[in-house]
């Protein structure tokens, strides 16, 4: 089943999340229409290669054309028309910038997956009820109903300050007429009546502007408090979302909302500050005793400067993307914690680093030069702004654990300068880490952990599940027991086993995964021989093996496991085709694969079939051909199982046999001679 198909027979609480996130940047008709072939396309690595991006958009302009094809022969015209319009849209957006609608598509699936995991969790998980409380929709409502009425109000000061200009160039020219007349002309009754009539036109000038500079002041006052107040808070949230986005959780929507509020805040105190302009014009062609426009005007425009100060400061380079963010470095004197250093980046001659604008306009730097890291304790670090948390590394073997810090202090801490961080770190609640371990699985290898799934990891880390406080060290320091690694640097090894070598098994659900030996006999034990699961390893790092159930002559049920495959094992040989071509053998039996029924019921070839990377090549014999002078050959992983043994066999137990050789063997041989030749490979290794 598609993961399309999976989406739409979700509940409706959910199905309100997908529709978050779908707008003219990437339309649901595409989605919906072209569901199969962008969820076979990679849009996560054509977000990071321009020339594999534009190759996709060309290919998804070109399905779009054939969906217009085929509803023109169904003469849809509405669907003609909005296909028609989303073409252009795509085509004119993206164009130029491929890699901006591969990262947004990318995002979408990522956010389609992770809510996919969440309907599967028994409940929502403590972090992300945080996120959806229901007064942060409140008050954001209550921040863009402010913005607009704040931008209606600077609107409509503009017209009164339009009318104060035009009344000022009549009072002017009727003034100035009367300054050109003759001093006799001056004196008659009707010069004296316009007179009056300029008093009264000054005295209504004098009072529209101070209606004006009241009405500038009061817009200023709303925007200065909304900055302070509400957008702040707002803003704070955004980045706690930032943070948690960061390490896998729910990408929600509310940054176009801040962005468009800034927006519109940026473009009232800019039309304030023309409309101060305008009248130092007005105050240059007439002044009078007690006229405000000198006394007013320069507390607001240095006011109105100050907030645009504050809203460029605060606000300035917000990104739709959680991992992309802009920092400006700056040296901190005055602070003296011991815990906060200073690094001194050497690079070559030429330079340290390479900035580029990556494909949503955000800031990447990229330290490709770097000679050495110095470190220096004379002085410390801090950040001008906010940012999310950086690590430094030196090899990349250091990557795993500096991921973990970065997992620990986003879940932990919304304070962006906690420099003090990891001296004393805090305590997690389970809840709460394993709500983010399968974020981890969801955003990284496209499926998140069920409530099973995130049981066993509870009972490896040796606590229930519930609110158990988890330590730092339990989690990325301290050995797991009996064990030469932690429980993060096991579970990150399984993280990339399934990205590199069985991502498209795991999307589909096939791996049971984490699954403990004494669950898993319990659930085969009633199964038909045959039945089989697939789970990680437990002593061993990044491995993967299959366990299956099988029946005795006398009616006892045993378990077979084979050793774990790991990433080794796997690059050279595909996991689907392993367990197509798996062969045992028995004693006194010849080798057969035992491997029938996916857990709980499923057909082995119906599960896998579609990730076989080639049929199963019928047995040959060495006439049929190949390659002239050589017999065709494919290697099967075959294991030797006594029938008296339930215990895994070992490395040395499997043996690599082309099916042409064994059609070879098994036509000259006898069974019997065939498994004393296995005994003594087994013998000799």
């Amino acid at each position: 089943m598609s993961q399309w198909s999976q989406v739409q027979q979700l509940e409706i609480k959910f199905l309100e999340q997908v529709d978050q996130f779908y707008d003219d940047n990437f339309p649901m008709e595409i989605r919906h229409l072209l569901a199969q072939w962008i969820e076979s396309q990679d849009w996560e690595a054509a977000s990071n290669n321009e020339a594999m991006a534009m190759i996709l958009l060309q290919n998804l302009l070109i399905q779009v054309d054939e969906q217009l094809d085929r509803v023109s022969q169904e003469k849809n015209l509405l669907l003609i028309h909005n296909l028609k319009r989303i073409r252009k849209l795509l085509q004119g957006k993206y164009h130029g910038n491929p890699m901006h609608i591969a990262v947004i598509i990318s995002n979408c699936l990522r956010e389609e997956r992770r809510i996919l995991a969440a309907a599967s969790m028994p409940v929502q998980g403590p972090l992300e009820k945080s996120l959806q409380n229901s007064v942060v929709s409140e008050r954001q409502r209550n921040v863009e109903h402010k913005v607009s009425a704040i931008k209606n109000s600077a609107q409509m000061t503009d017209q009164d300050v339009k009318y104060l200009e035009d009344l000022q160039e009549e009072f002017d020219f009727r003034y100035k007429t009367i300054q050109s007349l003759e001093q006799s002309d001056k004196n008659s009754a009707l010069i004296k009546q316009e007179m009056l009539a300029l008093q009264a036109m000054l005295n209504t000038l004098d009072y529209k502007r101070k209606e004006v500079l009241s009405k500038i002041g009061r817009v200023i006052h709303e925007i200065d408090m909304l900055m302070s107040n509400m957008l702040t808070e707002e803003l704070l949230d955004w980045k706690r979302r930032q943070q948690i986005a960061c390490i896998g959780g729910p990408l929600h929507g509310g940054l176009d909302q801040l962005q468009n509020c800034f927006t519109l805040l940026a473009e009232s105190l800019f039309q304030v500050r023309r409309q101060l302009e305008k009248l130092d014009e007005l105050l240059t062609r007439l002044t009078y005793d007690g006229d405000p426009i000198p006394v007013q005007r320069p507390q607001l425009l240095e006011k109105v400067n100050f907030l645009l100060y504050n809203l460029f400061r605060k606000f300035f380079g917000l990104e739709y993307s959680p991992l992309h963010f802009l920092v400006k470095a700056t040296i901190d004197k005055n602070v003296s914690t011991v815990s906060n250093r200073r690094f001194v980046l050497c690079g070559t001659h030429v330079k340290a680093m390479n900035m580029d604008e990556s494909a949503n306009g955000s800031l990447s730097v990229e330290f490709r030069h770097l000679v050495s890291l110095t470190y220096c304790c004379s002085f410390s670090t801090s950040l001008y702004g906010d940012s999310l948390p950086v690590v430094m590394i030196s090899n990349v073997s250091q990557l795993p654990n500096a991921w973990a810090s970065i997992i620990w202090y986003n879940l932990s801490t919304n304070d962006p300068q906690n420099l003090s961080f990891f001296n004393n770190p805090p305590a997690a609640t389970l809840s709460q880490l394993l709500e983010v371990l399968s974020w981890q699985f969801s955003s990284y290898v496209g499926r998140g952990l069920n409530s099973e799934q995130l049981n066993m990891l509870a009972e490896k880390l040796m606590v229930s599940y519930n609110d158990y406080q988890l330590s730092w060290a339990k989690f990325c320091k301290e050995h797991l027991p009996g064990k030469s690694f932690t429980f993060w640097v096991w579970l990150e090894a399984i993280l990339d086993l399934i990205k590199k070598h069985i991502l498209p098994l795991w999307i589909d659900g096939y791996v049971m995964g984490f699954v403990s030996k004494e669950k898993e006999r319990i659930l085969l034990k009633d199964k038909t021989p045959g039945t089989f699961l697939l789970r990680f390893s437990e002593s061993n790092l990044g491995g993967i093996t299959f366990t299956w159930v099988d029946q005795l002559e006398n009616g006892e049920v045993t378990f077979h496991s084979v050793e774990p495959y790991n990433k080794g094992r796997l690059a050279a040989l595909p996991f689907a085709d392993i367990l197509r071509d798996y062969k045992v053998i028995m004693a006194d039996n010849v080798p057969e694969n035992p491997l029938k029924y996916l857990y709980p019921d499923i057909p082995k070839d119906k599960a896998f079939g579609k990730h076989y990377s080639c049929q199963p090549n019928e047995v040959s014999k060495p006439s049929d051909g190949g390659v002239k002078g050589y017999v065709p050959s494919v290697f099967i992983p075959v294991s030797k199982i006594l029938n008296d043994s339930t215990d895994p066999h070992s490395p040395s137990d499997l043996l690599p046999m082309s099916p042409s050789v064994y059609a070879v063997l098994r036509e000259h041989l006898s069974p019997t001679v065939i498994e004393t030749a296995v005994r003594c490979k087994h013998f000799h290794s």
